[in-house]
């Protein structure tokens, strides 16, 4: 079987990361798997680059996207087609389409003679532009009159009722199977445009040989962190970014009664922590980008609670990585998080928007250690039952081989 995916990136944000390693699990199981993407941080021979005429894209995108139509300037997208690592593949799967490098109106052509997965991240896909709407609920009837214009991907002007139509007929004209990470995100999408399409729930999976409890001693003496401190761990790629509620987690820190503060360090991974160290009143040791999966696993052994304050999610990969290695969270109840972050079993959920609540939830593990001790243990063997790389790569096999076997019954 051949699985042509098409990404943004190979390794970068949760899509890419999600991305790249079904494709490196179903390689491992033998299905001949490649990538196609716009940014590659790996040089390997199973990925190749979308071909783009940038300087084109760039003179006609001045016009498009003043006018709140994004992706629409992008070129090559069609060109696709007559690529060998295209008409080589038996089938596809789409991943994050959106981003600055794919035309959606592509899709049509695309799956003219290959059957397609597409893999949801986020709701961009049924919504007239953003990736998370947040309390508005427009994309099911078709947008417009856009409470979220500065949303990513944020638009200049409000054309959102026009692209929502354009996907839409696309959508009409394409042959798609969709696939979601989280049961929340597949819920919307049978509310969506997209309910025209067979919708399967099939969660991201990791390696659970490389994510697993590391010696927190070890983790501790590494990163120069004493012993008998307590570890708080804050992870965003972009700190800026308010979706990832960088702003509710300092005023909940702010918040942290002394008790506490007084034995407690937050260790920070991602763009924009260095910022903190002046601004929380914890002793604060900012990381920055880490990359290596092996360091992660022992940055997040030596926690005793990944906090995670996000406005929106599908299924963080971060929360999956924090469950492997048996560190509990502490998370809003938003999105596609309860259904990992699992109330007294993996951790506790505050109420969205309120650091108040925040604080409490960190306060109520911190004062329990036989609570944190058995959700330690619980984070792990659910991590093992449900998010396993090679149980996800098991039922996307199947899901591949369902979907060419309908393909040749309706030949």
């Amino acid at each position: 079987m051949n699985v042509l995916h098409i990404n943004q990136s190979d390794l970068s944000g949760g899509a890419g990361i999600a991305g790249y390693r079904l494709h490196t699990q179903l390689r491992k199981s033998h299905i001949n798997s490649r990538l196609l993407v716009d940014s590659a941080k790996l040089e390997e021979s199973d990925t190749f680059i979308i071909q783009r005429r940038r300087f084109f894209e760039d003179f006609i995108g001045r016009i498009s996207i003043r006018m709140g139509l994004n992706y629409l300037h992008i070129s090559g997208s069609g060109n696709i087609v007559s690529q060998d690592f295209y008409k080589k593949s038996d089938i596809l799967n789409l991943h994050n389409l959106h981003g600055g490098y794919f035309n959606y109106l592509a899709i049509h052509k695309l799956t003219e003679d290959k059957p397609a997965v597409f893999t949801l991240h986020d709701m961009w896909s049924f919504t007239g532009h953003c990736a998370y709407s947040f309390e508005c609920d427009r994309w099911k009837t078709g947008c417009g009159k856009c409470p979220h214009l500065d949303t990513y991907p944020e638009i200049a002007y409000d054309n959102t009722a026009i692209e929502w139509k354009l996907k839409r007929w696309v959508y009409r004209r394409s042959s798609l199977v969709i696939v979601t990470p989280s049961q929340w995100l597949a819920n919307l999408a049978h509310q969506s445009i997209l309910n025209i399409f067979p919708i399967h729930h099939i969660p991201n999976g990791l390696d659970l040989n490389v994510y697993k409890p590391l010696d927190s001693e070890l983790g501790r003496a590494a990163l120069g962190i004493p012993p008998n401190k307590r570890v708080l761990l804050f992870i965003a790629q972009n700190f800026n970014d308010p979706r990832k509620g960088a702003d509710l987690l300092l005023s909940a820190l702010q918040k942290l009664p002394d008790f506490l503060t007084s034995n407690l360090i937050l260790v920070t991974m991602g763009h924009g922590g260095e910022q903190w160290a002046s601004t929380v009143s914890i002793p604060t040791l900012p990381l920055g980008y880490v990359g290596g999966d092996h360091l992660k696993a022992l940055i997040y052994s030596t926690a005793d609670i990944f906090v995670f304050p996000t406005r929106a999610d599908n299924l963080p990969v971060v929360i999956q990585e924090s469950m492997a290695c048996g560190t509990p969270i502490v998370s809003f109840n938003v999105g596609g998080v309860p259904e990992m972050v699992r109330p007294g079993i993996t951790g506790l959920l505050a109420s969205p928007e309120d650091p108040d609540d925040l604080v409490a939830k960190i306060t109520q593990i911190l004062e329990d250690d036989s609570l944190l001790q058995l959700m330690k243990q619980n984070c792990r063997k659910i991590a093992l039952a449900e998010y396993s790389i090679k149980l996800q790569a098991k039922r996307y096999i199947q899901l591949y081989q369902q979907v060419l076997n309908a393909g040749e019954d309706g030949l």
